[in-house]
């Protein structure tokens, strides 16, 4: 079975696709560091719609969703944007976790998902 790699890189692919199956590296807000969760999540989600996009499925496809949070304080905004975000009917399956720290200081919410093709 082939193995397909999106934006590979020196460490690591945004993406691999093997079989029915997209795995995402997790998404930093790269255009939106050190902003708002909210503004951070809406940058997160917006490559994610562009990544999955690129690998031939959409965000109604979501199998499995985790999403780290610096503090969960910040639970109800990162929330906000995903729920307005997300394909009702077609929610995935979801972890929410606090980590202290990310990849980096100005990053503030993570999300990495797995969908199917």
């Amino acid at each position: 079975m082939t193995i397909r790699r999106i934006d590979v890189g020196a460490r690591m692919s945004q993406a691999v696709i093997h079989g029915d199956t997209v795995y995402l590296a997790g998404q930093v807000a790269l255009e939106a560091p050190g902003k708002s969760v909210r503004e951070q999540t809406e940058d997160i989600l917006a490559r994610i719609d562009l990544l999955l996009a690129e690998a031939g499925t959409d965000k109604s496809k979501i199998l499995t969703t985790t999403i780290w949070l610096c503090s969960m304080d910040d639970f109800a905004e990162m929330n906000a944007v995903w729920d307005a975000w997300v394909t009702p009917g077609s929610t995935p399956a979801r972890a929410c976790v606090e980590s202290p720290r990310l990849a980096a200081p100005q990053f503030t919410v993570e999300i990495g998902i797995i969908a199917a093709l």
